[in-house]
């Protein structure tokens, strides 16, 4: 798995502090046209649970700014959260997601290592397994996943 810093996005740029005076972090946006409208998907994370009350805040938070991006377009807008299993686009996510249960796919070992996120840097992520701590340089992480059984695990 690359780490890649995020790349330059106007829509990100634009939308971020409207997300976060809502009190959430903008993971994600994707447009995507079709048939002569435009669809675009936000991501949106918060401490605790994401609800619907929460992704309805942020669709009429982002709408005045949306018709100002795309003044002339048949646009929708779908706001979600990552989802308890959302599977990592870009090292770069790990660092939103400290604290919560991961699941790692590693290439030199050919199974999966999860526990809870303790930290990220640009070169590895650092896991407390229950069985002790693990750090997995990002070049061994084939793929990675929200994995919330290791937050329930860890509670207990």
């Amino acid at each position: 798995m690359q780490f890649t810093p995020r790349k330059p996005d106007a829509l990100f740029d634009v939308l971020t502090p409207v997300v976060r005076g809502l009190d959430m972090t903008l993971i994600e946006t994707v447009v995507s046209q079709h048939r002569g409208s435009v669809h675009i998907r936000i991501v949106v994370y918060k401490d605790g649970v994401v609800g619907i009350d929460d992704c309805s805040k942020v669709h009429r938070a982002v709408v005045p700014r949306l018709d100002l991006a795309f003044p002339q377009a048949d646009y929708s807008v779908e706001v979600s959260s990552p989802g308890i299993e959302r599977l990592f686009k870009d090292a770069s996510e790990f660092a939103l997601f400290i604290g919560r249960g991961v699941r790692c796919y590693r290439k030199d070992i050919s199974e999966w290592t999860g526990g809870i996120l303790e930290s990220a840097d640009e070169k590895q992520i650092t896991l407390e397994t229950g069985h002790g701590t693990v750090s997995l340089l990002y070049d061994i992480i084939a793929k990675a996943k929200l994995d919330k059984s290791y937050e329930v695990y860890s509670k207990e």
